[in-house]
C-alpha cells in the first residue's frame, strides 16, 4: 500500500507500508493493503506507520482527515511530532 503524510509545511512521509494505525475522532483505526475506499476525521492521538514487521515510526498528531482509495492512503494534518 503506498502512504502519503503531508501538512501545509511539508510532506512527512511517502513510500510503500504495511500498514498505519490512526487516532480517528471516534477512536482508533488501522488500514492495511486492498481497504475499502473511505475518507474519515483524525483527532489527537498516536499515528503509527507499520513498514514492515520488524520496522514502523510513531508520531503525535493533533487533527487532520485520511482518505483511502485504490490501495493509496493519503492523510492530511496539520502538524506530527516524531517520537523516539
Amino acid at each position: 500500500m503506498h502512504l502519503e503524510i503531508l501538512t501545509p509545511e511539508h510532506n512527512i512521509y511517502s513510500g510503500e507500508v504495511r500498514g498505519v494505525q490512526l487516532p480517528g475522532i471516534e477512536g482508533s483505526f488501522e488500514i492495511f493493503e486492498n481497504h475499502a475506499p473511505m475518507i474519515a476525521s483524525l483527532g489527537k492521538g498516536k499515528m503509527k506507520i507499520i513498514k514492515d514487521k520488524n520496522d514502523s515510526e510513531v508520531f503525535d498528531i493533533s487533527a487532520g482527515f485520511v482518505e483511502v482509495l485504490n490501495n493509496k492512503t493519503s492523510v492530511l494534518i496539520e502538524g506530527a511530532t516524531a517520537q523516539l
